[in-house]
């Protein structure tokens, strides 16, 4: 019997093993970066201009109200991790490209929170997002680093950003400030709502971006979802969207685990420090390259890359150690104080796109306004 288990388990081994094969052979090369693969346009400026302008009313607005001026989004921390990122070995040559050229291991700061700009109760359930700081990277920096050796990665767990430009960034975000810092017990109660009709509607169909957008998210564990980079960064010789993915079993069986909100105003933090104080775990970082210029739009951060035309293969493993994942001493040092931006980084994984272009015009601004109401000087290292 356990002879003929061996024998099944080493068939469909072979089986599987053959199919990758033929998938890859069929597969398109991916696309050589070049500079035009960009296409800015002209009017670009007045919306970055409006961008800006917004960003300053979302912010005054919490600073007047609770006394701290927040980010203009991603306001509220619910987990603030210090680990370390391994760079896999062995990569194939078309994933071996930019920081991920060489194996190393390098320390990282992470900051995971709610989308909104303003510091909401978690009954208002909202996308999440996910930073990663990489310390001591090598190689040719961007401008914005201003010397600094370090990668930020920016996440969500949506696989496409809310808009596919700037305008619509924009107009999105005139919403948001409209009702920064007000009517929090209305938002909670629409919450309610959009999640029982986001319920309703993922018996039938896919889940809706636009209600999980207003508060209709439905809340599972941070810990156990997967966030994605939702634009393209350059990656070395080529170009890639990113995910994040839950790879250890203390983070694995967290997904699609529900966090009672509630009853609780930082139900999730409470959660996330429940796991980290007692196992930490892994995230498998991962690259999609970009292989059908049509198909896999650079411009448009709306459309979602298929799969099936190009997978995501791990590049890297994301390891975080039993700590405690969130304390005041920490959000003073991290939310208040520290810089998260995709400009931070290397010139081989410099940010390509439309919505890209707008947060190098708007995320300065956002954080120099911060530095000066919260009388903190801005950092890119903890």
């Amino acid at each position: 019997m356990a002879t003929r288990t061996v024998a099944r388990r080493w068939e469909r081994g072979k089986i599987e093993f053959l199919a990758q094969t033929c998938r890859s052979r069929s597969m398109r090369a991916p696309i050589a970066y070049h500079p035009d693969i960009e296409k800015g346009s002209t009017d670009e400026g007045a919306t970055h201009e409006q961008l800006r302008r917004t960003f300053r009313r979302i912010i005054t607005a919490t600073h007047r109200d609770i006394g701290t001026a927040s980010r203009g989004v991603h306001a509220k921390s619910h987990a603030l991790l210090e680990g370390t990122l391994h760079v896999a070995a062995n990569l194939p040559p078309e994933l071996a490209q930019g920081f991920f050229a060489t194996p190393g291991a390098y320390r990282l700061t992470a900051r995971l929170s709610a989308i909104p700009g303003d510091p909401l109760r978690d009954a208002v359930s909202g996308p999440r997002g996910f930073a990663l700081k990489i310390h001591d990277v090598l190689g040719p920096l961007l401008e914005d680093n201003k010397g600094v050796a370090v990668q930020d990665f920016l996440f969500a767990n949506g696989a496409v950003f809310g808009a596919p430009d700037a305008r619509g960034f924009l107009k999105n975000l005139r919403v948001l400030a409209l009702t920064t810092d007000r009517a929090g017990g209305a938002k909670a109660w629409l919450s309610r709502t959009l999640r029982l009709m986001q319920r309703l509607l993922t018996r039938f169909a896919r889940p809706s971006a636009t209600l999980a957008a207003l508060g209709g998210f439905t809340p599972t564990h941070p810990l156990g979802d997967r966030f994605y980079s939702q634009v393209p960064v350059r990656f070395g010789d080529y170009v890639a969207k990113l995910d994040l993915v839950p790879e250890s079993e203390s983070f694995r069986r967290l997904t699609g685990r529900l966090i009672d909100i509630d009853h609780d105003p930082v139900a999730i933090r409470r959660a996330i420090r429940r796991v980290m104080a007692q196992e930490g775990g892994r995230f498998s970082l991962r690259a999609q390259l970009c292989r059908d210029e049509q198909r896999q739009p650079v411009e448009n951060a709306a459309t979602e890359w298929s799969e099936a035309l190009s997978p995501f293969h791990t590049v890297a493993t994301l390891e975080f150690p039993p700590q405690d994942s969130w304390n005041e001493a920490r959000s003073y040092q991290i939310d208040e104080c520290l810089s998260f931006s995709p400009w931070h980084g290397l010139e081989a994984h410099r940010p390509l796109g439309n919505i890209m272009r707008a947060r190098r015009a708007a995320y300065p601004f956002s954080a120099g306004l911060r530095s000066r109401l919260n009388g903190c000087p801005m950092k890119l290292l903890p």
